[in-house]
């Protein structure tokens, strides 16, 4: 789909002469619409978070007419979000928040038309973003074993419930390092995490991790009671900002920490149950979540090309504009 440059050129003059306000209630909205947005903020400087993103959105506007120039800086902006954190399904809700706003100073000159400009301009934008992050799937998922030759598919065994029991025993009496390990290796692999604890009374948080693990297991041999337990909790974490592309970020850490635990007990065979087992719950969290296409994506017209498929609340802001800070450990708790 072609852009219709002139339509955007012309509605972003209407909102330029209140950019300042602007801005300040773009940041307004997405507090709003994503409150678990806004502690990731506390330490920013905002006026100067707000001047990146106004001086971003003019570098756009002023580039359209400028497809190579514009390509290669929203690669480029797309290339340091990697290293924020970013992920491509927080992409649409910057979007969301974004026109909404645009929505707000453009008035009666909102027409399905603009509205429809915009989106699709958006949608291009994140399409040259991601191009330039260079997302692998070893980036947003669980690196899994091969199931042994032998063993039969995870349909006709499903899990290994006394393999997962007898290593977990194994490290139970290690929970409390072992919640701590946990913790320093997602503070290491995720750094962006650690400021999100600093207020955080992280002995109860230790506890509360150490006891959704035993409860896991402790259910393994009784699925009702562990399914109606784990969809339970995923519908909780929705207002925590806990989106489906989070999910393998917490599983690398918490496979990580139980190798290191389990020592040389830690087998093809035991890595493969941890990772089956960690799919199920995921499986069963999401179901309970109830994600829709309204949590992952912008609200488009039809004939819009809709942005990447991704999740749904907690958005990073500045995705445009630069902006660090991703809501990838909101539900880094786990349990």
């Amino acid at each position: 789909m072609s852009l219709n440059v002139e339509l955007l050129e012309q509605s972003f003059e209407l909102v330029k002469p209140k950019a300042d306000e602007f801005v300040d209630s773009f940041y307004n909205n997405l507090f709003t619409d994503y409150p678990a947005a806004k502690p990731l903020f506390e330490h920013s400087n905002m006026t100067k978070q707000k001047q990146m993103l106004k001086g971003a959105l003019v570098m756009v506007i002023q580039n359209l007419r400028k497809p190579d120039v514009l390509s290669d800086a929203l690669k480029g902006l797309g290339a340091r979000h990697v290293k924020y954190g970013a992920l491509p399904e927080h992409y649409p809700l910057v979007g969301n928040s974004l026109l909404k706003t645009l929505e707000q100073y453009a008035g009666d000159a909102w027409t399905f038309e603009l509205k429809e400009s915009w989106a699709g301009a958006y949608g291009i934008i994140t399409e040259l973003m991601l191009e330039g992050a260079d997302y692998t799937p070893e980036e947003v998922a669980l690196e899994e074993t091969p199931a042994p030759t032998n063993a039969a598919p995870p349909e006709e065994s499903g899990l290994n419930v006394e393999l997962l029991e007898q290593s977990f025993a194994l490290v139970a009496p290690q929970a409390d390092a072992l919640v701590s390990t946990f913790y320093d290796n997602l503070f290491t692999d995720y750094p962006d995490a650690k400021p999100l604890f600093e207020h955080t009374d992280m002995a109860k948080q230790k506890t509360m991790l150490k006891g959704g693990l035993v409860m896991v297991v402790d259910n393994l041999r009784k699925p009702d009671v562990l399914t109606k337990a784990l969809k339970g909790l995923g519908a909780r974490h929705v207002k925590y900002g806990a989106l489906p592309a989070h999910y393998p970020l917490v599983g690398n850490s918490l496979l990580k920490t139980l190798e290191q635990y389990a020592g040389s007990a830690w087998t093809a065979d035991v890595k493969q149950a941890w990772v089956d087992a960690y799919g199920a719950i995921t499986e069963l969290m999401l179901e309970g979540a109830e994600y829709d296409q309204q949590d992952i994506q912008l609200e488009t017209a039809p004939t819009i090309v809709e942005p990447p498929e991704g999740i749904g609340t907690g958005a990073t802001a500045g995705i445009i504009g630069g902006g660090a800070a991703v809501l990838v450990v909101l539900m880094m708790i786990l349990l």
